[in-house]
């Protein structure tokens, strides 16, 4: 009788088991020349047998009912089959005679009653052991996930400590993850970090780069950072160190929100930023090119203009430099000086100290709202396990539940830790304050100008070839000359030595100045 020798190793990977296969052939062919055994092909197969759908190990069958061989030698039984699928195929085919033998060197068969009774034994057994092991390594992961542990490998910038079988930060790598988002919040694009990373020669702890586009994507967009994960498509509470806090990540993904363009349309940074003031309508951008004879070569040139979409209108042309200048005379009039924003950083820290001190209250609030959510997430488990709540409403609503209880923990440790929730926020107004001035002054032109207006500003017209800019208020729309020319804070800006303007009147204007910002921002701003 022929066989076909039939070997396989439980994984596709290439530098795994690599002499499995080499083994059991070895063996085999011993067994063979040992029985006295026709073997007319060896067929090796790299594939778990945990699931059906082995491309060979089907071919194999095919082969013996066509009637190439008669039976199948191979190691052992769980070498052909770990499913029920296919180990009940390998007995119909012995019952119907496709199958005449098979030929273990580590099991005994027969083509009896009794022997197709051990084979299926055989075969039921490495799939209990599979169906078991799944079952422990499930128990293991909820119990885990239970106590906050991630149950699978760290995230590049934490690292699985095998003593506490916990995720730690990985100090040498967890800097880049911080500073890739911050790049990201500034106004930075993916690219910049690749780029950043390939300059840094950033690699994971097995020595493999991190620059990839697609696995910087995934960082920008991986939850673990800030201390919450997702495991099977929900959302857990971790125990792990964050390495960043949820607003900045929030502040992340709502940059990385892709922008609608249009593909028609040539890469215009201002295009669809303004509405004329005349008509209401969207303001268009065109580029014209011109050839100077005297220098032999062309400019560029660019123009905006209302696209006149809802009848006729008067306005014209502005070129693309005079917008950008226009743009940067508008920022400038929310920039605050170095030495001014040192004073507002001054008070404000100064208010914060004492306001510390009575910051309870809120902490009290909050501690509140965060129980309420602790109690919404119980209630909603609870359902779940009555099946009252189906498994993906439960997920979606958990998520959102989970998402605001790290908001509100967050909250309280800022307040614990400086006695307030509005010193953050305002120091941030006036960091970008003082970046506008020094922007504005030097007129930077490698960062996004519409980004930066767009932060600061909204309600953009373009009336007789003039840009106007409502800005935002409660807090830029303060630093706002005033139009009867009154003094406003600009006038003590451009002021070239403080020591000029008294420290009073600087407060005065500060305190009037920010009195809407005070109120949404800044509970009070005493001296």
């Amino acid at each position: 009788m022929k066989y076909i020798a039939y070997c396989r190793k439980s994984t596709d990977e290439p530098d795994r088991q690599i002499l499995s296969i080499e083994a059991q052939i070895a063996e085999l062919k011993e067994f063979a020349e040992r029985e006295h055994l026709e073997i007319t092909d060896f067929v090796a197969e790299s594939k778990t047998a945990k699931e059906p759908g082995r491309e060979k190990f089907n071919e194999v069958l095919k082969r013996i009912e066509n009637g190439e061989a008669g039976g199948i030698l191979s190691w052992h039984p769980d070498r052909l089959a770990r499913n029920s699928v296919d180990g009940g195929k390998i007995i119909y085919l012995l019952d119907t005679g496709k199958i005449l033998d098979l030929k273990f060197p580590s099991f005994w068969f027969e083509n009896t009653p009794q022997g197709k009774f051990m084979l299926s034994i055989a075969f039921g057994q490495p799939k209990y052991y599979v169906d078991n092991l799944s079952e422990n390594i499930k128990r293991g992961n909820r119990q885990k996930l239970r106590r906050g542990e991630y149950p699978g490998k760290a995230p590049f910038g934490y690292v699985n400590d095998p003593i506490t079988r916990g995720v730690i930060i990985d100090r040498k790598r967890a800097k880049f993850v911080k500073t890739a988002f911050e790049m990201i919040a500034d106004g930075k694009n993916p690219v910049d970090v690749r780029n950043y990373f390939l300059a840094e020669k950033v690699c994971d702890r097995r020595g493999l780069s991190a620059t990839y586009y697609d696995r910087i994507k995934r960082l920008l967009n991986n939850t673990f950072y800030y201390g919450v994960f997702k495991f099977n498509g929900e959302f857990y509470e971790g125990k792990q160190k964050p390495i960043i806090s949820k607003k900045l990540f929030d502040k992340v993904q709502q940059n990385l929100k892709p922008r609608k363009l249009k593909s028609n349309k040539a890469n215009f940074e201002f295009l669809g930023l303004m509405k004329c003031g005349e008509c209401g309508s969207s303001i268009t951008a065109e580029k014209h090119n011109k050839f100077y004879k005297r220098k032999g070569r062309y400019a560029e040139y660019i123009y905006y203009r209302c696209s006149k979409k809802k009848g006729h209108c008067s306005q014209k042309y502005l070129s693309g430099e005079i917008l950008e200048d226009q743009i940067f005379e508008n920022l400038k009039k929310v920039a605050l000086p170095e030495f001014a924003a040192q004073k507002f950083k001054m008070w404000a820290n100064e208010d914060a100290n004492q306001e510390k001190k009575l910051s309870a209250g809120e902490v009290e609030i909050l501690k509140a709202q965060l129980k309420n959510s602790e109690e919404k997430i119980d209630r909603l488990l609870e359902g779940y396990l009555d099946k009252i709540i189906d498994p993906m409403e439960y997920q979606k609503k958990k998520n959102e539940l989970l998402q605001m209880k790290v908001t509100i923990g967050e909250k309280i440790k800022e307040i614990e830790r400086t006695g307030n929730n509005w010193l953050e926020p305002f120091l941030e107004f006036v960091n970008k304050a003082s970046q506008i001035e020094k922007i504005a002054r030097a007129k930077k032109k490698d960062i996004s100008l519409r980004n930066l207006v767009q932060s600061v500003g909204s309600n953009f017209f373009l009336t007789d070839r003039q840009l106007a800019v409502s800005f935002k208020k409660g807090g830029f729309d303060a630093l706002v000359p005033p139009v009867d020319g009154t003094r406003s804070p600009q006038f003590f800006w451009s002021t070239p030595d403080l020591r000029r303007v008294e420290e009073s009147d600087l407060l005065e204007i500060a305190l009037n100045g920010f009195q809407d910002h005070r109120l949404t921002v800044r509970p009070t701003l005493q001296v």
